[in-house]
């Protein structure tokens, strides 16, 4: 029986959850290739899945245990909230805080990573270059493939509970998004696309107070670093600029020495984050292949198989292609790739594929190692049955829910599951 329930929750080479998501990406494409394909295959792969999944989540038997991760699940969801929070408001900080005249001014920094891609377009045959440039695979997709992921515990391809897993993967993410934004605030690098901040946003031309008196007397002047760096404190007389427009926001107003918000930029905080979107600096690491890699690190160990090998290589398409439309340097995909896969390595206590009933059974057996022997010397069989049963049921998880609290706890997972799902999907932009 123990050998029956381990293989349940292994992967089909080949089958499964795996060439669904791989498909969906596929059918997905096509909107660049056959858009008229795409119009009727991808609502009809979108119909397919919901029926199958509804359909599974009927018969699904382990609500006990996505009790207990019902906590640490909700728990996450509100860390990655408060998370993005903070990102936008350092996002809106590092572009704002020196004005758009060091945007107009500000070079971009030497990438050999992007040097190398385009010298790469002059030997390789245009149609692998085509293919290198194709987008394929975006945000978008990752989020998709993991909510197939979450949902795959309903059809037995990784093991329950699966808001566990949900909770991990949203946990690992909030740390990573915090992490990030920590690192790029600490210092501000120039946008590899100059353009960025003229074209996005109205911030004032002139520098923050703060750069004012400890950045700009400084920026150029190599004498002037050499006595700021022997006196150790500020000397320069600041230059003379328009005062600050400070909104009346209420108890938020501390804000506005933050966002830096114009005149003409609207009349709350809300609405200056939600336009805050990437940013227009380069923000080391990039999000975008932190998502990508947290849903490859999470492949890898819930489901694995051939389709975990092919994900792999869409988290390096992805990447090539963040250095070769500048959204990145090249040492932001890098740094994202290894602190990605730390972070996921790092927070397996939460959740992990790895079958914790084995252990207890063994546990168990351990502890009525004694009992056995001694029952069997004495030829006690109804004894030694006793006590194989007693072994058996440590490694089950115990029912602790009635028939009724398991239908009214499956509604409501299912139901703010859902709504969580289609509100991601609705609000996050490819950006």
């Amino acid at each position: 029986m123990a050998a029956d329930r381990s293989k349940r929750f292994a992967p089909v080479p080949g089958l499964g959850t795996g060439t669904v998501a791989i498909a969906y990406v596929c059918v997905d494409y096509l909107q660049h290739v056959r858009p008229t394909w795409h119009d009727w295959l991808m609502p009809a792969l979108w119909a397919l899945l919901v029926l199958a999944t509804v359909y599974r989540i009927i018969f699904y038997r382990h609500w006990s245990k996505e009790l207990p991760a019902a906590l640490p699940f909700l728990a996450s969801v509100v860390f990655l909230l408060l998370a993005f929070l903070f990102e936008a408001l350092s996002v809106r900080f590092v572009t704002a805080v020196l004005g758009l005249d060091w945007h107009r001014s500000a070079d971009p920094l030497p990438d050999t990573g992007q040097w190398l891609l385009l010298a790469l377009n002059e030997k390789l045959p245009e149609a692998l270059v085509t293919l290198l440039r194709a987008h394929i695979i975006t945000l978008h997709h990752y989020l998709v493939i993991f909510v197939m992921l979450g949902f795959s515990v309903t059809f037995g391809s990784i093991k329950p509970p699966g808001l566990g897993f949900a909770a991990r993967y949203i946990f690992t993410m909030a740390v990573g998004r915090l992490l990030r934004a920590f690192t790029f605030i600490a210092t501000i690098l120039p946008s590899p696309r100059p353009w960025c901040a003229l074209v996005r946003y109205r911030i004032p031309n002139y520098p923050h107070p703060w750069a004012q008196k400890y950045y700009e007397p400084y920026t150029s002047d190599s004498d002037a670093i050499s006595r700021l760096l022997q006196l150790d404190s500020a000397y320069a007389e600041a230059k003379e600029y328009p005062v600050e427009f400070v909104p009346d926001w209420g108890k938020m107003s501390f804000l506005a020495n933050v966002l830096r918000p114009n005149v003409g930029e609207g009349s709350t905080w809300y609405q200056l984050l939600k336009r805050a979107s990437g940013g227009c600096n380069d923000l080391m690491y990039s999000g975008h292949m932190l998502v990508a890699v947290l849903t490859a690190m999470a492949w890898t160990e819930a489901y694995g198989g051939w389709t975990s090998a092919i994900l792999w290589v869409f988290v390096l398409h992805s990447a090539q292609r963040e250095i070769r439309e500048r959204h990145h340097y090249s040492v932001d995909c890098i740094v994202a790739i290894y602190v990605g896969i730390l972070l996921w390595r790092a927070t397996g206590f939460i959740w992990s594929a790895k079958d914790t009933s084995k252990a207890r059974r063994a546990a168990k057996f351990d502890e009525v190692r004694t009992r056995l022997t001694q029952s069997a010397k004495d030829s006690d069989i109804d004894q030694i049955r006793k006590i194989l049963e007693e072994v058996e049921n440590a490694g089950q998880d115990k029912e602790t829910l009635s028939k009724k609290a398991v239908i009214l706890f499956g509604s409501c997972v299912v139901l703010f599951t859902f709504t969580c799902v289609v509100l991601a999907l609705t609000l996050t932009t490819d950006g």
